[in-house]
């Protein structure tokens, strides 16, 4: 069987692939179902229009659980994108300027932030200053406020520019189009007492 989680890929046995006398069975809502020969297991799959899963093979006797195995191996995928997703936002990238880069190479610059934001990444903007460039650290500033400005709606500022050493940076964090918590509430609530009335009306009808 595939990836079920994390990095440990699990070899689950299904329906005829499961080779013992007995298991014990667990509904497809986690109710037990009680100790059973293979058989009479398999027959309950069947009768369900579900599939036979050996979920526990080295317990005494092997646990086996209903489940409908294309939507487990569906769900299985959802999950494990949503944690690639979650380690992408984890990620600090770097993109590294100089204080006197031109137009084109600005802009080069600028649409790879724009990339690397759009990937769920943050991304450190930094500038490099060499040898007497370090005594003009407006140019930085000024560099790192254009980058921001030309990036618009895709980024949020998490950090100020710093100067640390020859080096001066920000960091952006990718900008989400999520509404406000509060105002989700606010609807859900009057959403449900919507609903409310209406079953009220409803059996007074």
């Amino acid at each position: 069987m595939e990836e079920v989680n994390g990095d440990i890929i699990k070899r689950l046995r299904v329906n005829h692939m499961i080779r013992v006398r007995e298991v014990r069975l667990v509904g497809e809502k986690g109710e037990q179902l009680g100790i059973m020969p293979l058989f009479q297991a398999q027959e309950t799959a069947r009768k369900y229009s579900l599939d036979l899963v050996e979920v526990a093979p080295n317990a005494e006797p092997p646990v086996c659980r209903l489940l409908d195995y294309g939507r487990f191996k569906y769900q299985q995928a959802k999950k494990e994108q949503e944690m690639k997703k979650g380690q992408k936002a984890s990620l600090l990238r770097e993109v590294r300027l100089r204080p006197k880069i031109g137009d084109h190479d600005f802009g080069a610059k600028a649409r790879n932030t724009r990339k690397l934001l759009g990937n769920g990444a943050k991304v450190k903007v930094t500038i490099m200053f060499r040898g007497r460039e370090i005594t003009h650290p407006e140019l930085g500033y000024k560099l790192l406020q254009r980058m921001v400005e030309s990036l618009g709606t895709a980024a949020i500022l998490e950090r100020q520019a710093v100067l640390e050493g020859k080096r001066m940076n920000i960091i952006l964090v990718p900008a989400t189009t999520k509404s406000n918590p509060s105002e989700d509430i606010k609807e859900e609530t009057k959403k449900k007492a919507k609903e409310e009335v209406k079953e009220a009306r409803d059996a007074e009808n």
